[in-house]
């Protein structure tokens, strides 16, 4: 149990049935009347964030999540295919639970699978990737007045938009959290 006095951003607390995550705390400090925690909590299996108040001694399961590493083999159909490299155990995962987080993975990828009393409901993916763009329209010279874009196909089927001068068969490196490209390898 910990004490909503306790919060720091970050920390997953189980409540109301589900799980949150805290992204911002504040304790408040009324001139008149008790103090109180101001937070905002995602809820970390659908992403929703809520607000709410708890008095100072209010006090709230900690949840634990468990992070463990696994490597992403293949799809087949609507399954995803994992294998956990410490017991080789594979196990496959439908597209409601996956979601669009393997839009930057490739096969074989290292990944984290977050669950939590053993239901997997999330995966992340390293936060930056290298991969090849496989089409893209070519860039014109004389159009990079204020940093024009344009969009590109990488290896996975995922769109990025990326600067002008990047063509075809480039390899770039892309942040994985925001789908932003940072720079050609």
């Amino acid at each position: 149990m910990v004490s909503a006095g306790d919060f720091r951003n970050g920390l997953t607390i189980e409540l109301d049935n589900n799980v949150y995550q805290v992204i911002e705390f504040q304790h408040v400090k009324p001139g008149k009347g008790a103090a109180f925690v101001r937070t905002k909590l995602r809820n970390i299996k659908n992403g929703g964030v809520v607000e709410r108040t708890f008095r100072p001694t209010e006090k709230c399961p900690q949840a634990h999540i468990e992070r463990a590493d696994m490597q992403y083999l293949y799809k087949d159909g609507d399954l995803f295919n994992f294998m956990d490299v410490n017991t080789y155990d594979q196990f496959a995962l439908n597209e409601d639970a996956v979601g669009d987080s393997l839009k930057f993975v490739k096969e074989n990828d290292m990944v984290k699978m977050l669950s939590h009393n053993g239901q997997v409901f999330a995966i992340e993916p390293a936060l930056f990737v290298e991969l090849v763009i496989t089409s893209t329209e070519p860039g014109f010279k004389g159009d990079t007045a204020q940093g024009a874009t344009k969009p590109a196909v990488v290896e996975t089927g995922a769109t990025v938009y990326v600067p002008l001068f990047v063509e075809q068969g480039d390899k770039i490196s892309i942040d994985t959290r925001t789908g932003e490209y940072l720079k050609r390898v």
